[in-house]
């Protein structure tokens, strides 16, 4: 890779600083620098997609980069948000599979990516490098699992909310207080019909209480206006 020199002096001192390469020593940081390559993406960029070969390793020089994943009817899960200093592309790197999501620029991004053979040959001498990598995966598989169990509990929640809904509609008494639910189902009758968990729904229900949305007594149940709006 061919830069000026006070730039090849200024990219060279980054990769010391950024954590996956600070226990190499000088040579090694420039074997790095040699085998890399630079690119500019401007905002809104596709730099990676979902299911393609990989072979690089990207670290972020500047600007920020989302990791995304996109459903069949253009809905977007957003996993993690990445800065300078921090790395993507290395699953791909590591299992030899194909891209698991696609990489796409917040705003004005460079990165320095790496090819699979070199990384692969630091990683053998500095058996630290995969340890990093490790602890990294493990973070952004932690903050996945939250997503996707957020993603679960708000389709739980929107269920829950019109079987509410629908019950009040059939059996509800208009009251001073909200529309009046005499006959509660259990919370296990209430998952059987969802075709979800009894834990699920208690947790529901009981964020529903904590917001102000339901109130309950026995087998009675208050839907209140808080609800309503949110279903609007």
């Amino acid at each position: 890779m061919k830069e000026q020199p006070e730039k090849t002096l200024k990219i060279k001192e980054f990769l010391k600083q950024v954590p996956l390469f600070t226990d190499l020593e000088d040579e090694e940081i420039d074997l790095i620098y040699q085998v890399s390559r630079i690119v500019h993406y401007p905002p809104d960029t596709l730099i990676l997609s979902e299911d393609e070969p990989g072979n690089r390793l990207y670290v972020i020089l500047t600007g920020r980069v989302k990791i995304a994943l996109w459903g069949e009817e253009g809905q977007e899960i957003i996993l993690s948000v990445l800065k300078q200093g921090e790395f993507f592309g290395e699953m791909s790197l590591l299992d030899e599979e194909p891209r698991s999501a696609n990489v796409v620029t917040l705003e004005d991004t460079e990165t320095i990516s790496i090819q699979r053979k070199d990384f692969t040959a630091q990683m053998k001498k500095h058996p630290g490098i995969l340890l990093k990598v490790a602890r990294e995966l493990c973070r952004r598989l932690r903050n996945a699992d939250k997503k996707i169990g957020d993603l679960a509990f708000l389709q739980v929640y929107g269920r829950v909310a019109q079987l509410l809904m629908q019950l009040a509609s059939s059996q509800g008494i208009v009251t001073k207080y909200g529309i009046l639910i005499p006959n509660m189902p259990t919370h296990r009758e209430i998952a059987a019909n969802l075709g979800s968990s009894r834990e699920a729904v208690s947790r529901v229900l009981s964020d529903m209480k904590k917001r102000g949305q339901i109130s309950t007594s026995g087998r009675q149940l208050i839907l209140h206006e808080k609800l309503m709006d949110t279903l609007d």
